[in-house]
């Protein structure tokens, strides 16, 4: 008997969390399941203390981040907190600060999907999860090879401190693409109308933002010759960077989903132009040789 297509489209992903705090550290458990039944088990460890409650708030928003860049549109989550759930269905009210940043952190995220519930249920149902937490804060989570690992270094309602790129309204090689997908606009000139036209395919706008289609990744964001500049020296000689030769960092960049036409090129000229590089640079060591003449037959 096939299924009713309107009965398919009612159906929604499944998302149990869970949050746990502890003397050896605090973490979160996200269990995501779609619509087939695939099943996304997930471990959040945390680089700050966070009482319970907190961890059952950065559980369940990072699940519906996750569920967000899925693109998942219907959505019901499990929780085994009687706080987090009354507060998330507003049956309580906040008392504290943190509550209400989380709350508020909560509420943004609800208009990206069409059905969002909250449902609390008993500990016991949410063993899954749970389980996925008391793993976040194990000792032996590094040598685990079948759970995806991820570590929060802060809370996610505390203010980030970002580096503030002051990027000018230039127009720069990524204008004609977001002209042509989000107006419409092609260039005058017929041929690179046609060019463009082409090109456009493998690029697409989301948020405003550009993304390229690329063959063994996934989509990568394209980045404006300031933000470019940017990635490539933080790459090479930022925190983490160990000052790699110019086309390991083209690579790290593409890895990290990143592009611009140039991208290679400037990752060369950038080695070519580092002064570190240069100062501690292999040096040849093999001996010269005076240039012998060959005599052509």
């Amino acid at each position: 008997m096939e299924e009713n297509p309107s009965d398919s489209e009612r159906k929604s992903w499944r998302l149990s969390v869970d949050g746990s705090s502890c003397i050896t550290g605090s973490g979160a458990g996200v269990l995501l399941v779609s619509l087939s039944g695939w099943t996304l088990e997930y471990a959040l460890r945390f680089g700050f203390k966070a009482t319970n409650n907190e961890a059952e708030w950065e559980a369940l928003i990072a699940g519906l981040t996750i569920a967000k860049h899925l693109e998942v549109r219907r959505i019901e989550v499990s929780n085994d907190s009687q706080l987090v759930v009354g507060l998330a269905r507003g049956e309580y009210e906040p008392r504290e600060d943190s509550m209400v940043k989380y709350l508020s952190h909560f509420q943004s995220l609800k208009p990206t999907f069409e059905v969002l519930s909250v449902t609390k249920i008993p500990r016991a149902e949410n063993a899954r999860a749970d389980q996925l937490s008391k793993l976040a804060t194990a000792g032996e989570l590094e040598r685990n090879q079948t759970v995806m690992i991820h570590y929060l270094d802060r809370p996610t309602i505390s203010e980030a401190d970002v580096m503030d790129i002051d990027i000018p309204k230039e127009p720069n090689w990524m204008t004609p693409f977001i002209y042509w997908l989000r107006d419409g606009i092609l260039p005058e000139d017929p041929a690179e109308a046609r060019k463009l036209v082409y090109r456009a395919n493998r690029f697409q706008l989301r948020e405003g933002i550009l993304y390229k289609r690329s063959f063994s990744f996934p989509w990568m964001r394209c980045l404006a010759p300031q933000e470019a500049d940017y990635a490539l020296r933080e790459v090479h000689e930022g925190v983490c960077g160990n000052h790699t030769g110019g086309r390991t960092l083209s690579h790290k960049l593409v890895r990290q989903g990143y592009y611009w036409p140039t991208l290679h090129q400037d990752a060369v000229d950038l080695v070519r132009k580092c002064d570190k590089c240069q100062r501690n640079a292999n040096i040849s060591r093999r001996p010269s040789q005076p240039l012998t003449s060959i005599t052509a037959p």
